[in-house]
C-alpha cells in the first residue's frame, strides 16, 4: 500500500500554542506511525510557522519536545543553539507600543471596502505599532537555515502585508522571495506587540491577522489527507470565570468558524481533513494569556495525553455544536480570503475533528 500524500497545517497560538502543538504533533506521529517531516506540504502561521520551519529544516518532533522541556539536544539541526523560553519572546506582556496607528496605509487603501477584510486585519491596522523584538526567533531560524529557504520545498509561511491587508504565504509559488528567518519573524509579528518585519520594500505582520490557520492554501493541491494542528481552534470550551479569559474563548469561536470554512474548501476537492484543537482540559491549562511562559510545561504535558485520546477516535464535523456549525450564517458571516479555490458548499461527507478530552 502506497504512502498517502499528506499535508500538515500548523496554526497560530503564541508561546503556549507552540507548547500545545508540540504535544499534539508527538501524539500525531504515534497515531500515524510516520515522520511528520516527510509531509509533502507544511503550512505554518505565527507560532505554527516556527514549528513548521523547524520541521522543514530537519528538526524532529522528538527534538522539538526535548527542546520544549529544556533538555540538551545532542542530535539534529538545533544542536548548539541556546534558547531561554523565559526571555526569548519578551515575556507575557507587550512593551509600550509606538504612538499612532499601526498601518494608516492599509486603512486608506481599503477605505471603501473595509468589510471585505477580516476583522482582525482591520484591528491590526488600528492598533499602535509594537516595539517588541523577534530577534531571538530570527537567530534560531538562521541557526538551522543560515540563508535562503528551508530544505523542504513544500513549506509555506503565512504573513499579512501590513500596507495592503493581503495574505502573503512565503514559499508559495508567486510569493516574494525571502530568507526563512525573515519570513518566520514576520509571521510571528503580533500587531501591537512586535515590530513589523520589513522584507524587500514592504512591512509584514502576523499571518493570523488574516487567518489563524490558512488551511485553504492547500485547496486543490491533490493531497490525500491534511492534518490541521490548530492551537486557537476549539470545538468544546471550558467555563472560565475571568472576563479576559471568557473573551479569549469567544475569539476562539470566531477562529474556529474561519477554520471550518477553509476546511470545507480543501475537503471539497476530495482531500480528507482532520482538525485537532485544544479541548476543555487543555484550555484550563492554557488560561487566558497565550504568551504566559510559566504555563508551558503543563500545557505540553496535558496536550500529550489529551491529543492521543482525541486522535484515537475523532468525531465527524456534523457533530459540532451549533455555535460553530459549518452550515448557515454562523460561518458564512466571515469574509473570504484571496485563494484559488472559492467553493462555498459544505462537502456532502464531512471531514473529522479531534478535540482534546
Amino acid at each position: 500500500m502506497s504512502t498517502p500524500r499528506r499535508g500538515l497545517v500548523l496554526g497560530g497560538g503564541g508561546v503556549l500554542g507552540a507548547a500545545w502543538m508540540v504535544g499534539a504533533l508527538s501524539a500525531l506521529e504515534g497515531h500515524l506511525g510516520a515522520d511528520l517531516r516527510e509531509c509533502e506540504a507544511i503550512v505554518g502561521t505565527s507560532a505554527g510557522s516556527v514549528v513548521g520551519a523547524l520541521l522543514a529544516c530537519g528538526v524532529s518532533v522528538r527534538e522539538l519536545r526535548s527542546h520544549q522541556v529544556g533538555d540538551e539536544l545532542r542530535t539534529g539541526p538545533l544542536v548548539g543553539f541556546g534558547w531561554d523560553y523565559e526571555t526569548a519572546t519578551g515575556g507575557g506582556r507587550p512593551p509600550r507600543p509606538r504612538p499612532g496607528l499601526g498601518s494608516a496605509g492599509m486603512l486608506a487603501r481599503n477605505v471603501s471596502h473595509l468589510r471585505r477584510l477580516p476583522p482582525t486585519a482591520v484591528l491590526s491596522a488600528l492598533l499602535p505599532e509594537g516595539r517588541g523584538s523577534l530577534d531571538s526567533v530570527g537567530a534560531m531560524m538562521r541557526h538551522v537555515a543560515p540563508s535562503g529557504w528551508a530544505p523542504h520545498s513544500g513549506l509555506q509561511v503565512v504573513t499579512m502585508d501590513f500596507e495592503t491587508g493581503r495574505r502573503v504565504a512565503f514559499g508559495r509559488p508567486g510569493a516574494p522571495e525571502a530568507d526563512l528567518a525573515d519570513a518566520v519573524m514576520a509571521s510571528c509579528a503580533i500587531p501591537g506587540w512586535y515590530s513589523p518585519v520589513r522584507i524587500g520594500t514592504n512591512r509584514y505582520v502576523d499571518g493570523g491577522a488574516c487567518s489563524s490557520t490558512s488551511v485553504d492554501l492547500l485547496a486543490g493541491s491533490g493531497l490525500d489527507e491534511v492534518w490541521v494542528i490548530a492551537p486557537s481552534v476549539s470545538f468544546l470550551l471550558d467555563s472560565p470565570e475571568a472576563l479576559g479569559t471568557r473573551l479569549e474563548r469567544q475569539w476562539r469561536v470566531r477562529v474556529t468558524r474561519r477554520c471550518l470554512r477553509e476546511v470545507a474548501k480543501v475537503h471539497a476537492g476530495g482531500t480528507d481533513v482532520t482538525v485537532l484543537g485544544p479541548g476543555p482540559e487543555d484550555l484550563t491549562a492554557i488560561g487566558g494569556n497565550l504568551m504566559d511562559v510559566g504555563r508551558r510545561r503543563e500545557v505540553l504535558e496535558t496536550s500529550l495525553r489529551t491529543s492521543a485520546i482525541a486522535l484515537h477516535d475523532p468525531e465527524p464535523l456534523d457533530m459540532l455544536p451549533q455555535r460553530v456549525s459549518i452550515a448557515g450564517e454562523a460561518v458564512g458571516s466571515e469574509p473570504d480570503l484571496d485563494v484559488e479555490t472559492t467553493s462555498e458548499q459544505a462537502p456532502a461527507q464531512l471531514p473529522h475533528r479531534a478535540v482534546g478530552e
